[in-house]
């Protein structure tokens, strides 16, 4: 299973997500229509990605257009430009992935989808949040 996600760097929260069998141009762009159905879109907004072809396909350039998105892509080969979600995947792999053996894709994708949408966005605390949740931080922002 191929997983692409969009996180909102400011609160950590996952807001658009997709699996899928293979990864395509339809895996992200999936997770960007859902992005973009959950957030109101502001001015000056960047998307940032690796250089995957999927990314760089004219139908998720021309989705980023339409909504006013500016698009960042990684340097050639320098992960480090995407840390904040290469570190969302290690932690994935670690705290769910690699402690589980999946007999099929639909528990595979059951786990993925509680992990994101129950335990990370929801309760998993960030030491760069002070310690809050995704939502606990965009709940204490929007109050304040």
């Amino acid at each position: 299973l191929y997983l692409a996600t969009i996180m909102d760097l400011y609160s950590r929260k996952i807001i658009g997500w997709s699996l899928r069998e293979r990864l395509t141009k339809e895996l992200v762009i999936a997770a960007l229509d859902m992005a973009i159905k959950q957030r109101k879109l502001s001015v000056d907004l960047l998307l940032h990605s690796d250089r995957g072809s999927q990314y760089a396909s004219e139908l998720y350039q021309l989705l980023l257009l339409k909504n006013g998105i500016r698009c960042s892509m990684s340097g050639k080969g320098n992960c480090w430009d995407n840390a904040v979600m290469e570190s969302f995947y290690r932690t994935l792999k670690v705290e769910l992935i690699y402690q589980e053996t999946y007999e099929t894709r639909r528990q595979a994708r059951r786990d993925i989808f509680e992990y994101i949408e129950i335990f990370y966005n929801r309760e998993r605390l960030h030491s760069s949040l002070g310690y809050y949740s995704p939502e606990e931080y965009e709940k204490m922002i929007k109050v304040s």
